[in-house]
């Protein structure tokens, strides 16, 4: 009996140790719902009927179904005029800079392709730059804003790729960027070829800069080459971000810079600073998207 009480006492001790360390969030993609729950969440989705979007995600937290509101798969034989707008730079803006050309964003094959070119000049546009957006043409506020994407591999720094969100003009602001608010969704770097890089901007100074499972984070794996879907889940109190389904950034600030609606844009470019284009860098280079889905 005295060894048991004694081995009770140590079991005690451990498991008051762990509860002085704090509860762990879950790792990424690591489930904590039973699974009845789980089961029962499968049932509904294979109960509910396709949309326009296609196949249902799961339901919400309160067990309502998503409601698509906006979904292109790029199917046709050029950029769908009623969904996209694509920008040309009246005046190229100066030295070292990119302008954002139309004929760099095309259909071809069911994908998006948006590219970027060095235009070999030394002055005005150096390089071409492919960006498309829903401006004018579609904005929500909150729900879930899904795409599945591929960039062009390389270890060779200079590229720059863009999954975003970005409030929508018409609807009245006096706040300035970045207390207006942005969110990039996906954002990747070929000098990190391995990485995509979330990011929140709001508050007046940005939050001092990136804070590490606040705004952005830097642990999120997508491989460049490769086909990954993006995934933004948007509340008024919560925004999650998925990287292939695995939680990759949870903010709940419930900002009021989150609290409007926002249109949709996806941009190929060039980087800046440590990530800057050299000789070296492969261009052209385009960024692929199989499709957007958006529900409410």
């Amino acid at each position: 009996m005295g060894r048991l009480l004694l081995g009770l006492v140590v079991l005690a001790v451990l498991l008051g140790l762990v509860g002085v360390a704090g509860p762990q969030e879950p790792a990424v993609g690591r489930t904590t719902e039973p699974a009845a729950a789980t089961a029962a969440t499968a049932a509904q989705v294979a109960r509910a009927k396709p949309d326009a979007c296609g196949r249902r995600p799961a339901p919400k937290p309160s067990g309502r179904q998503w409601r698509c509101t906006f979904v292109d798969r790029f199917d046709g034989k050029r950029l769908d005029r009623r969904r996209w707008k694509s920008f040309r730079d009246k005046v190229p803006p100066g030295k070292d800079s990119t302008c954002r050309r139309p004929a760099n964003a095309r259909v071809q094959n069911g994908r998006l392709k948006l590219t970027v070119r060095r235009t070999g000049k030394r002055t005005g546009c150096l390089f071409t730059i492919g960006a498309v957006s829903t401006y004018h043409r579609f904005s929500q506020r909150y729900g879930r804003f899904e795409a599945r994407v591929r960039v062009r591999k390389t270890t060779e720094r200079g590229l720059h790729e863009a999954f975003w969100l970005w409030p929508d003009d018409r609807v009245k602001s006096t706040l300035k960027w970045p207390a207006a608010g942005e969110i990039d969704v996906a954002e990747t770097y070929s000098q990190f070829p391995d990485l995509v890089v979330p990011f929140l901007h709001y508050t007046h100074n940005d939050n001092g800069g990136p804070k590490q499972g606040v705004n952005t984070s830097w642990k999120c794996e997508a491989k460049r080459g490769r086909w990954h879907r993006y995934t933004l889940l948007w509340g008024p109190d919560r925004i999650e971000i998925r990287v292939d389904g695995k939680r990759c950034l949870l903010n709940t600030s419930g900002d009021r810079a989150f609290r409007k609606r926002y249109i949709v844009a996806f941009t190929q470019s060039v980087g800046l600073r440590g990530n800057a284009p050299t000789s070296e860098t492969p261009l052209p280079a385009t960024m692929q998207v199989d499709y957007i889905k958006v529900w409410r």
